[in-house]
């Protein structure tokens, strides 16, 4: 029980720490990584069921941290990075991780994205090894060392 409450504390912190960096970070490179990092989480085991895909749907819309933008727009970019990586796991994830390497000249945006992945990771009390290693891929994407986040 000791680490599903370290877990859910780590998320909190983050998504606190994130509704204050992201109301800067209105653009559309910004939304796109995270619509990206956010179906590379919900499709780190090489599937996504509909019922996953509808639990991230619910997190992206309540997320403070993404509340800046429209949801309709998160949410059909993150349906659109969701549909590349159910037609072909291989390719959407390329495609996905170059979407969120575009912010490696913006480490803040980087970290940003990156912390949107371990919350969305953690959200279900498990943070498992697929999803951490899509996080730590995306991590290397942007140049940042995945031991940041203790990956």
């Amino acid at each position: 029980m000791a680490f599903w409450d370290q877990l859910r504390s780590k998320a909190q912190e983050l998504n606190t720490q994130l509704a204050t960096k992201t109301s800067q970070f209105k653009n559309k490179e910004f939304a796109n990584g995270a619509m990206a990092m956010c179906a590379l989480v919900a499709a780190a085991d090489g599937t996504i069921d509909p019922s996953e895909r509808q639990k991230v749907a619910a997190l992206i819309a309540s997320n403070q941290a993404l509340s800046h933008f429209p949801p309709a727009e998160l949410q059909d970019k993150f349906n659109w990075y969701c549909d590349k990586l159910s037609g072909d796991f291989d390719f959407g994830k390329v495609e996905a991780t170059a979407t969120i390497g575009k912010l490696k000249s913006k480490p803040d945006q980087a970290r940003a994205v990156i912390q949107i992945g371990i919350i969305i990771g953690g959200a279900d009390g498990t943070f498992d090894d697929h999803e951490k290693a899509v996080v730590r891929t995306a991590c290397h994407g942007v140049g940042i060392d995945p031991a940041e986040f203790e990956l």
